[in-house]
């Protein structure tokens, strides 16, 4: 995480879950299995993707600035309040069918007041309760209306919601966030019946987990918890302590990029484990996943009658419980059961992925044996750091040098990332996430739980190896029968015709389509990705441009239409030049096009009567028509191969879809 001097010394977030038992919250009910609570998930992606008719406004910036780990991240996809350098920052978890929310939410509408956005920044989570039926749906459709309209359209959506908390039914919500600004209701009425920003507001229910909140409405000040609608008084002597705190802190010379961290670490104190009743297994999942060994670190014997898969996170708190739990399992069964890690580094814990690296490095060094003593020096760390991962180099007995270069030069990135590939395509979300011969088990589950899936193996083994099945090949014969996992959704696509824009070798066997629209802000942000991908794989991959201006966006056609000027004028070159100076802009009109065409030597008068005449139209109708008959609505769209991408993925998703498509096309 790159550090910068712009981040705020402190943050005071909201959330709407609080002890139930404290004054004024709502809370939600304990569950009786650690599902949620005992499982740290990483959020759904978001769909990072246009649809038709889908106003985008550019998301507020102050949040997204890069912050020090702490355990109560701020990310950029959370609706803030006030300055991003403010000294105190409140996070809040909230629910806008919970009553005890409306009355925090007046209170920290006088806290907003009293002191002003340069001192008090607001983050909001969602916690909607699972006892309030129209709390989800009101959230979803609050992260729709941030994504359309930033902060801004947020607030002014909170506020009118709250002010009527019985009015949430779809068309009420459509309703306000039309008065907010949001111009296109069909396509919110879409996200609410497709649950498209589920994951979103699933994101923070994790989050809200992991921290110990289960009621609403909850606060971090700093990192300092207060829960319930508590009176005015009560938190603004808290915002004011803290206040007073940070600055005496960044008079003392810690960093901007440090304070608020700095600050979380020294309020913040973790939630007491929660521990399981022993006869309480929780919903198991019967089914039999595919889950492969592949070259993954093994603990045990390959003829061990039972393989337990554990996806695991070196960071994640429930993670460490989990490997005691089966450090139990592995002394109780012995060489009956063989234990199989695969990473999976969840995006809100910087340092996961840094200790995943730590721990590859020592399995190729010193090959399993190597890999299981670094995984248990991880999860024996009092704080883990990247000071603390570099300090066990020595311990392990690894070369000098080698673990500072695999995390600086992420050396086994592919490792980590075919295990994460594998944990989507076997949808395990969270942390810790166990298969037992297959069968999946969620969460720091009690030893009893695994003991009764376990047993039912061994009783179900042992007829197998009665009937002829050698002790080594019992998994391989499992897994024939279980369920296949997901993988990439895949397209069909007309093959290119040579006429179209394109970037890298146009003889590479890898052919990465990319439909894209000039004026959708999500394409605008994944071209850094695209030049990252073409990059790293040069003469093996070949991108090919194809145009789908959205009907919500009034002038792409055109610029659609410029770009296959600059094309017929001057080839590829003329093109991503064009493309270029298209995406560094949101002035898209005649006058602007043909400002560019001026700057990039091309033949004005010809170019403009292009635009005038739309000769190229019938080509960006083309491009639009072959993604209509794949069922491609959304931009930016990719189609790897066949392998289809939705959005502005991160890098390591291109990745998987291109090294799946080499490995292919040996």
């Amino acid at each position: 995480m790159t550090a910068t001097r712009l981040t705020p010394p402190l943050v005071f977030v909201t959330y709407a879950a609080a002890a139930a038992m404290l004054i004024g919250a709502c809370a939600s009910p304990v569950p009786k299995a650690p599902i949620s609570e005992g499982a740290a998930s990483a959020p759904g992606a978001l769909d990072n993707a246009e649809k038709p008719a889908t106003p985008v406004a550019p998301l507020a910036r102050e949040a997204a600035l890069p912050e020090a780990p702490n355990p109560i991240p701020v990310r950029a996809g959370d609706p803030t309040w006030g300055s991003a350098t403010a000294p105190v920052t409140m996070v809040v978890f909230s629910d806008f069918q919970c009553p005890f929310c409306s009355r925090g939410a007046a209170v920290v509408d006088q806290l907003k007041k009293k002191h002003g956005p340069a001192n008090l920044r607001v983050v909001w989570k969602n916690l909607p309760l699972s006892f309030h039926d129209r709390a989800k749906p009101a959230a979803e459709a609050a992260m729709a209306v941030f994504e359309a309209l930033g902060s801004d359209g947020f607030w002014a959506f909170h506020d009118k919601v709250f002010a009527n908390q019985r009015a949430l039914s779809d068309d009420d919500l459509v309703k306000v966030a039309k008065e907010v600004g949001l111009r296109d209701e069909a396509v919110l009425r879409r996200d609410l019946a497709t649950k498209r920003l589920t994951p979103r507001v699933d994101a923070d229910l994790r989050m809200a987990a992991e921290l110990g909140v289960n009621g609403t409405p909850a606060f971090f000040v700093n990192g300092t918890s207060l829960s319930g609608a508590q009176p005015f008084p009560i938190f603004d002597a808290l915002v004011e302590r803290e206040r007073v705190k940070a600055e005496a802190a960044r008079s003392a010379g810690v960093l901007p990029e440090n304070l608020y961290a700095a600050q979380v670490r020294a309020n913040y104190t973790p939630p007491k484990p929660r521990e399981p009743a022993e006869d309480d297994d929780g919903p198991v999942d019967t089914a039999v996943h595919a889950v492969p060994v592949g070259t993954s670190p093994v603990r045990g014997s390959v003829d061990a009658p039972v393989t337990l898969v554990a996806f695991g996170d070196f960071q994640c708190p429930f993670c460490k419980r989990g490997a005691e739990t089966v450090e139990a399992l592995q002394k109780r069964y012995g060489s009956s059961l063989r234990v199989v890690w695969k990473h999976e580094p969840l995006p809100f814990h910087p340092l996961a992925e840094p200790a995943a690296e730590l721990a590859e490095e020592a399995h190729a060094q010193k090959g399993d044996a190597g890999f299981w003593a670094a995984h248990d020096a991880l999860f024996a760390l009092e704080h883990l750091d990247r000071a603390a991962i570099l300090g066990l180099e020595g311990k392990l007995g690894l070369k000098a040098g080698s673990v500072a270069q695999a995390l600086d030069k992420h050396t086994h990135a592919l490792a980590i990332d075919r295990d994460e590939e594998l944990a989507e395509n076997v949808e395990a979300n969270g942390t810790p996430h166990f298969f037992v011969n297959g069968r999946r088990l969620v969460g720091a589950q009690p030893e009893a739980v695994f003991v009764k899936v376990i047993d039912d193996e061994l009783a179900s083994v042992k007829k197998l190896v009665a009937q002829g099945t050698k002790p080594r090949d019992v998994y391989a014969t499992i897994l024939k029968g279980a369920k296949a996992s997901k993988g990439f959704e895949t397209k069909a696509i007309a093959a290119p015709t040579g006429a179209e824009p394109f970037r890298g070798n146009a003889n590479a066997k890898v052919v990465v389509t990319e439909f894209s629209d000039f004026q959708c802000p999500f394409c605008q942000r994944v071209e850094p990705t695209v030049d990252e991908m073409l990059k790293n794989y040069g003469t093996r991959v070949k991108l090919v441009w194809r145009n789908l201006p959205l009907p919500m966006h009034p002038d792409a056609p055109l610029a659609a239409e410029a770009a296959l000027e600059a094309h017929a004028q001057k080839g590829n070159d003329g093109f991503w030049a064009m493309h270029k100076k298209l995406f560094s802009t949101h002035e898209l009109s005649v006058e602007a096009l043909h400002g560019f065409a001026t700057e990039l030597g091309l033949d004005v008068n010809a170019f403009d009567l292009a635009l005038r005449d739309h000769r190229h139209k019938a080509a960006v109708d083309k491009d639009s028509a072959i993604a209509a008959d794949a069922g491609i609505g959304g931009t930016p769209a990719f189609v790897i191969n066949g392998r289809f991408i939705s959005g502005a993925q991160p890098y390591k998703k291109f990745r998987r879809a291109v090294e799946q498509a080499l490995a292919e096309a040996k």
